[in-house]
């Protein structure tokens, strides 16, 4: 991070310094009192089920010196403190980072997206490195907290920033986009996570495009126009749109995709009749989609298509995301991050180009499905008995839907229900054995990772 100064903090939160040295100076931020070093600034923040505030003493004690805070303190603290006075902690981050963003001169993209968007931020992240120098969210730090996060640990020798948007509601990419203010916004698709909360898919679009919102004319929008609602007519404004797809009219024309299974995948790309052929060693014909995204993003700022292609090649399966394993003769598909009907499928067709001897799906609940959620699980059933798996789990409440559908098609032999996942974890040791490729998948909430632990701890 780029050093600064007490009085520049405080000018970019709007506070007030109650006590310090205006021209000392800090080299990070932390919202974590155990974490925050000497150095650091730290912001207790204040959430529905605890205030830091109440942690400002145990940040002291590590030695942090520079606290911005949005009530007085009720003691006497060193007087050699740096206290500045806000009126919102979280609202005081996300300004700084304004401000901090606002000192680099950067090529800003932004990715948002029902599914695919922390792969994609992936890809644009090792394909801008051929060229920039270039900082990323890590993990999954795509919020309101974690993006302001990101933007205050950028390196001062940034050249260019891959920015993962995340949203549950209206206004929330709206609000890190005012942040941002990306140069590049990429759509991946419009699937039905969170429908629950917006109502309609048509909502999700629209709180999907307010990553447009702060675009200038210069502005670019970068769409999978193969999806539906993604369409250049769906999606037009006052910047330019660049669509990538498989019809054969987009900027970015897809073809030739091949599934190795868990060897990766091959395509081509073309652009303005440049032809580029691409590898990834990571599973999943979907990814075709978004490295195409990645692709045209890079080539909006200088990147030739054959260095894309030597970024794409350095990418790596992000844990818990299609990620791979051996164990015991076994091949497990560790897809635990989270799910929706999208990516449910996708993960079902890594399952199926995966070499094995037998194929079994572990699949458990999907939340924020809304009023629909059973017709959505029941689909996942239906969708994951016609594609020729030997045997399906379904986990959870709402995965009994998922079962249900499934027995209509694989009979009831094949197919096994488990209201919770410790139900399962009892039984699954005695189904499963060497030559199996296993795939696991369901909403963060249900914890279906324990069960890939289970399986990987198997003697």
């Amino acid at each position: 991070m780029k050093k600064l100064t007490i009085e520049q903090i405080t000018k970019a939160v709007r506070g007030e310094l109650l006590l310090g040295n205006p021209q000392d100076e800090i080299i990070g931020v932390s919202t974590d009192s155990r974490k925050v070093t000497e150095r650091e600034a730290f912001f207790p923040l204040i959430g529905e089920h605890h205030d830091a505030h109440d942690f400002i003493p145990q940040a002291l004690e590590r030695g942090c010196s520079t606290v911005i805070l949005s009530r007085k303190p009720d003691e006497e603290w060193n007087r050699t403190l740096n206290l500045i006075l806000v009126s919102d902690t979280t609202k005081g981050l996300q300004d700084l980072a304004a401000y901090y963003l606002s000192l680099f001169s950067v090529k800003k993209v932004g990715v948002t997206g029902s599914t695919g968007k922390t792969t994609t931020k992936e890809m644009l992240y090792w394909i801008f490195s051929e060229k920039y120098k270039t900082a990323r969210n890590p993990g999954n730090l795509n919020n309101h907290i974690g993006l302001p996060l990101t933007v205050l640990s950028m390196p001062e020798d940034t050249e260019a920033a891959v920015f993962e948007m995340g949203m549950s509601e209206l206004g929330e990419i709206d609000l890190l986009a005012e942040l941002v203010h990306p140069d590049i916004g990429i759509i991946t698709n419009i699937g039905i996570s969170h429908i629950e909360n917006l109502g309609s898919r048509e909502n999700i679009r629209k709180a999907k495009l307010e990553i447009t919102n702060y675009f200038t004319p210069d502005g670019i929008l970068i769409v999978n126009e193969d999806q539906d609602l993604l369409s250049k007519e769906d999606v037009q404004g006052n910047y330019h749109v660049v669509t990538a797809g498989e019809t054969g009219r987009s900027s970015f024309i897809l073809s030739n995709i091949i599934d190795y299974g868990e060897g990766g995948i091959e395509f081509t790309v073309e652009h303005e009749k440049e032809m580029q052929t691409f590898r990834l060693n990571v599973p999943g014909r979907h990814n075709a989609y978004n490295g195409a995204l990645a692709i045209a993003a890079g080539v909006s700022c200088g990147i030739p298509m054959a260095d894309a292609a030597k970024g794409l090649l350095k990418l790596e399966i992000t844990d818990k995301r299609l990620n791979i394993k051996g164990k015991n003769g076994m091949k497990i598909i560790d897809d635990t991050y989270n799910a929706s009907p999208d990516s449910m499928k996708a993960a079902i067709d890594v399952l199926t180009a995966t070499k094995g001897f037998r194929k079994i799906a572990v699949l458990a609940d999907m939340y924020e499905l809304g009023e629909n959620s059973d017709a959505f699980h029941a689909e996942v059933g239906r969708y994951a008995a016609e594609s020729g798996i030997d045997l399906l789990f379904a986990v959870g409440i709402q995965a009994r839907h998922i079962a249900d559908a499934a027995k209509e098609i694989l009979g009831e032999n094949k197919v096994h229900y488990y209201e919770t996942k410790e139900l399962l974890i009892n039984d699954v040791g005695s189904m499963i054995s060497s030559g199996d490729v296993i795939l696991l998948k369901g909403s963060r909430g249900m914890a279906m990772d324990q069960v890939v632990k289970k399986i990987m701890e198997m003697k």
